[in-house]
């Protein structure tokens, strides 16, 4: 039998990602009743919290689900069968969600574009142009592809959608960009948002959300589609906890603590915190491809890559489950594989939530250990590369 790794493992996946100790410690606490004074007040301050990191003043609705919870409850609510969106492919995450409304008997039409370099938004602007009747009922966006290590420019497509004159919904998951990267609901006339709690903001998996305009609940309001557990005008009616059945407590108690974190560094601070880590997760990934036969950065539009995940592109011949298995098995290094199509091809280092130079310079390190235990061809000074990025 062997043994497992010695040492705290380096957890460097895109989700669900690092726990702090003070999150942990601060959900290491006795029930509260979900309708007592007191959990509501926690409850009503953490609502107000999310608020600020979405930047918005609209409706914010919370459940027990994962972030494909808070997905169905955008489409349950806003769609009946046989209407139709259109959803703008970024990669393996969009063409999920496209699944999951085709599943509800919405119509989806894709807005296809390469997963490497991302859609063309003159171009979505004359898509947009030509539907003349207004079918397309919503526009669906991921602002940060987790597959690709790709951002959305969601501010960019409400420009389209206003010079268009089109009245369609902008909706727009930020699971993996919510309190990572810089994001404006309002100030980018974005109807609906979708997060999650386990990446930026630090939690476990179980609890998402969604930020609704009030364009979108007068347009919820008309939709006669069944639904229940997501529905939002129920979920109005059992004010002042808002949940259909009982609310997460303890996910309300590491939500409270996690974003006195976000707080204390400053949402500005922190998105420059994962801005420098990214720059320097691409410097060392540029570095093991500089001669051209080693891993490359998956995406190839510079002003479009991601600061809270990077997706890279193994060698030809190389595959890239095989080296993760190594880096977890014997360094005790846990990266993000690839999903889909890349499945193999690629693999993922997050670099979101509670991370610091130190854990990602480790990260990077025993990142080319297992290429060199796993035989995968890299140019050398990786980690130097991103150390010259930290100190510049």
């Amino acid at each position: 039998m062997n043994a497992k790794p010695r040492g705290r493992q380096f957890f460097n996946n895109p989700g669900p990602t690092n726990i702090p100790d003070r999150v942990l410690r601060a959900m290491d606490r006795p029930v509260l009743d979900f309708m007592s004074d007191e959990f509501l007040a926690i409850q009503h301050a953490c609502h107000a919290g999310v608020k600020r990191v979405l930047k918005t003043d609209q409706t914010l609705y919370m459940y027990n689900a994962s972030g494909h919870g808070a997905w169905e409850a955008a489409l349950a609510n806003l769609f009946s069968a046989g209407d139709t969106v259109l959803i703008v492919e970024t990669g393996y995450f969009s063409l999920s969600w496209a699944e999951m409304a085709v599943n509800l008997g919405i119509k989806v039409e894709t807005f296809a574009a390469d997963w490497r370099t991302g859609a063309d938004v003159a171009k979505l602007a004359e898509r947009l142009a030509k539907d003349k009747a207004h079918e397309i009922k919503a526009v669906l966006t991921v602002h940060n592809e987790t597959a690709t290590g790709m951002v959305l420019p969601v501010a960019d497509i409400r420009r389209a959608m206003d010079e268009t004159k089109h009245p369609a919904l902008l909706l727009s998951d930020t699971i993996s960009s919510l309190a990572s990267m810089e994001y404006k609901m309002d100030a980018w006339g974005v109807d609906v948002t979708v997060g999650g709690s386990q990446k930026g903001l630090m939690l476990p998996t179980g609890m998402s959300l969604t930020g609704v305009s009030n364009k979108a609940i007068e347009v919820s309001r008309k939709n006669k589609a069944p639904r229940h557990y997501w529905n939002w005008e129920m979920m109005n009616g059992r004010a002042p906890q808002k949940f259909v059945g009982t609310a997460p407590v303890h996910m309300f108690f590491g939500l409270q603590e996690s974003l006195k974190m976000l707080e204390e560094e400053t949402l500005d601070g922190v998105f420059a915190r994962h801005a420098r880590l990214a720059d320097a997760t691409r410097a060392a990934v540029r570095a093991w491809g500089a001669d051209g036969k080693g891993p490359q950065l998956y995406g190839q539009a510079t002003d479009r890559l991601s600061n809270s995940v990077t997706a890279v592109m193994m060698p030809e011949g190389a595959n890239s489950d095989a080296m993760r298995k190594i880096a977890v098995d014997r360094y005790n290094l846990s990266l993000g594989g690839g999903l889909g199509p890349l499945m193999g091809k690629v693999f993922r280092i997050g670099h979101m939530g509670d991370l610091n130079e130190p854990m990602l310079l480790g990260c990077l390190a025993t990142t080319e250990l297992a290429m060199k235990t796993a035989g995968v061809p890299f140019a050398p000074g990786g980690v130097d590369a991103a150390i010259a990025s930290l100190a510049s």
